[in-house]
């Protein structure tokens, strides 16, 4: 097995980034170098975290081997000579031959470095510049990192020049190395603590809350009221853009030298803009014998720049709206389910797609019920006790780490108790899954950090190619921090330990930070024990209710503004869910359609007559072949659908009045569905009789 696990992790590492990469970014129409550089810069820190398990249990059996090859110490004691026999080392199922680690974490280290303070930076103009050819591009890049590049060589040239001056100073190549290393892992240790504090509190909390289906849909109807007002002004965005393509299209004939440029333009705008506007193909006009003021190549790079963020955020809004309608119509269903008798998951819209052998025999109606209005909030539950356990694990080591004799640290114990042993799956596993909970931590706040339109990570590939350099970027600077910090965690790091023994290979390469003994001793020591304060912060919501002040909305059950957006969420969500049951509706045959509704009124208020007793009626007549197409099972009837959709919001929102119950109304919604089918059918050139 020697460096069969090193080989299994590569791979599974690069299909893990690949994976997360193509439901954040699109393959299709995102740049392949932009693609490649986030894949790159991925794949490097999920190995560094995925690594750094098989370096501790490697770096343990050669101390095994280090201290047998020390000399057994002979001693005389009354005439008596006894000699300590060496301790058995046992080899690790994931052993890594010596020299290979090292030149690993060299190439691994120093790429992500290259690309995260160099390349990515660079990417990034380059992908956000409205220039029409890569020449331009190039150049528009250079000049906006010039400042940024400027800084790297001002810094560097002024340490230099100091320890030129500085006659107490001799660094060597090594020493400069390992200042650089440590000025990049203290501005990332820096960052690190802060996003540690958030998740280490958000994960758990959000599990907690995961099981409250009340609280779940009131966070989404906040979430559909704010969403729907970023929709809003993204379409205004759109038409505004649009508007200034129209003019400059009609501005610049097929025989101006800027058509070509024109032309790019258009082919980023929606089809149905396109369609709009066209191309302009007039007659030949002599555009310079003509006093037009034409736009400038400048004009048009910047307008190429506008279109392509317009687009790319009108196309995220439509989809999440989408995402976040599903998401509303499921936590309905379940609270509505969740008083059924039958105890059998019926959905208010059966999905469209055809059912798999899966849900027809195992995720069954039945199933889905004791799923999700039973077992579900428990197991939220079960795993958000978990969560918050391992965190106040985690809080108690940040602060206790340092301290050797005794160790406080609780990671450091269970380690060193593993390796009396030699128990090397254990100490894979306790490493993997610390250093795992560690990265979720950080990495899940880095996916959910928004900072206006500037960096938005949305699902479902609509991720700009801005905020997928950017994101590699941040998981560059963060992952070497975070895999110090837990070796300093376990007393792996000699520089933590104080112990004169076999320093990990990913240690090794980041040099000793003896030459700087403030960062070492103080910053890297003390600054952890913030995470405490940060912890404490994110449990009373601190950062939520500061943001609100200063007007930016945030999600908070006992504030007024967040009740009026939530009742503002409901209102659209209802209004989402008659308009899908309203093109259900109109979809079916006529004739059908009067016959289902006229059932469901006659049942509905047979059920709502205290006095008869009740009937089941047959629905022979309203089963098709239609509507079994959105049957899950055989024992699943329309009367249930007609149960769910009671509450549904009716047409008139501008009315004075109206009734929760659509289908208690006499004639105004069926007199309406009638006419838009109407309509409907005489567009479409249909003659009813």
């Amino acid at each position: 097995m020697s460096g069969a696990a090193l080989g299994i992790e590569v791979v599974f590492v690069f299909f893990l980034a690949l994976f997360l990469l193509h439901r954040f970014g699109d393959f299709k129409k995102q740049h392949r170098l932009v693609l490649v550089a986030t894949l790159l810069a991925w794949c490097l820190c999920f190995l560094i975290v995925f690594i750094i398990p098989l370096d501790v249990s490697t770096t343990i059996y050669n101390r095994c081997i280090a201290r047998n090859a020390v000399t057994p110490a002979t001693i005389n004691v009354s005439q008596f000579t006894t000699t300590t026999s060496p301790q058995k080392c046992y080899k690790p199922w994931s052993y890594i031959p010596k020299g290979i680690m090292p030149i690993f974490w060299r190439v691994v280290y120093w790429t992500s470095q290259f690309l995260t303070w160099i390349l990515l930076p660079f990417m990034q103009s380059y992908a956000r510049s409205g220039g029409f050819s890569i020449t331009g591009k190039i150049k528009t890049a250079l000049i906006e990192n010039a400042i940024y590049y400027g800084t790297y060589l001002l810094i560097f040239g002024a340490l230099l020049i100091y320890v030129a001056v500085n006659p107490n100073l001799h660094l060597e190549w090594y020493q400069l190395q390992t200042i650089g290393i440590a000025a990049a892992n203290t501005w990332g240790l820096f960052l690190l603590v802060l996003l540690l504090g958030y998740g280490l509190v958000e994960i758990p909390r959000s599990h907690w809350n995961g099981a409250k289906k009340g609280y779940l849909l009131m966070k989404t109807y906040f979430k559909a009221a704010k969403l729907m007002t970023e929709k809003a002004d993204a379409e205004e965005n759109l038409e505004d853009v649009m508007e200034e393509v129209r003019k400059v299209n009609e501005c610049i004939k097929y025989n101006h030298p800027l058509r070509k440029c024109v032309d790019t333009i258009l082919r980023k705008c929606p089809a149905e803009y396109q369609e709009k506007m066209g191309r302009n193909m007039d007659d030949y006009e002599d555009f310079e014998e003509k006093n037009i003021n034409y736009p400038s190549e400048k004009t048009l790079v910047k307008l190429h720049k506008q279109v392509n963020y317009a687009v790319q955020r009108h196309n995220r809004t439509q989809v999440q709206w989408r995402m976040l309608l599903e998401q509303a119509f499921h936590l309905e269903d379940v609270a509505k389910n969740e008083t059924s008798a039958s105890r059998q998951f019926v959905h208010t819209f059966p999905p469209q797609e055809p059912e798999s052998w899966i849900t027809r025999h195992i995720y069954t109606p039945t199933v889905e019920w004791y799923w999700e209005c039973l077992l579900r909030p428990w197991c939220s539950r079960i795993l958000a006790v978990a969560l918050a356990l391992f965190s106040a694990v985690v809080v108690w080591s940040e602060c206790t780490f340092f301290s050797t004799h005794p160790v406080l640290s609780l990671f450091a114990v269970f380690i060193q108790q593993a390796e009396r042993t030699y128990n090397y799956i254990y100490i894979e596993v306790a490493c993997f899954f610390t250093i795992f909970f560690l990265s979720i931590c950080v990495y899940s706040t880095v996916f959910r950090i928004r900072v206006f339109n500037y960096y938005y990570f949305a699902s479902h590939h609509q991720t700009d190619a801005y905020s997928l350099l950017f994101s590699g970027m941040l998981f560059c600077r963060l992952t070497p921090p975070l895999c110090l910090n837990f070796l300093g965690l376990t007393h792996m790091d000699g520089s933590i330990s104080h112990q004169n023994t076999e320093q990990t290979a990913y240690t090794s390469i980041m040099g000793s930070l003896k030459v700087l003994p403030l960062i070492a001793d103080v910053f890297y020591i003390y600054y952890p024990m913030l995470v405490v304060i940060l912890c404490i912060a994110t449990y009373f919501s601190l950062g939520t209710r500061c943001l609100n002040l200063l007007g930016f909305q945030q999600f908070m059950g006992d504030n007024d503004m967040t009740s009026d957006l939530t009742d503002e969420g409901k209102e659209l969500i209802r209004r989402a869910i008659h308009r899908k049951l309203l093109v259900q509706l109109i979809d079916l045959p006529l004739q059908e359609w009067k016959e289902r509704y006229a059932s469901n009124r006659e049942d509905s208020s047979r059920n709502r007559n205290v006095n008869s007793e009740p009937k089941e009626p047959t629905y022979t007549e309203m089963t098709t072949s239609r509507s079994s197409k959105y049957t899950r099972s055989n024992n699943r009837t329309e009367r249930d659908r007609i149960e769910l959709l009671q509450d549904a919001e009716p047409l008139d929102f501008n009315a004075d009045t109206f009734t929760d119950d659509p289908l208690d109304s006499e004639s105004g919604r069926f007199v309406l569905l009638l006419s838009v089918w109407d309509n409907k059918a005489v567009k479409g050139g249909i003659v009813l009789d």
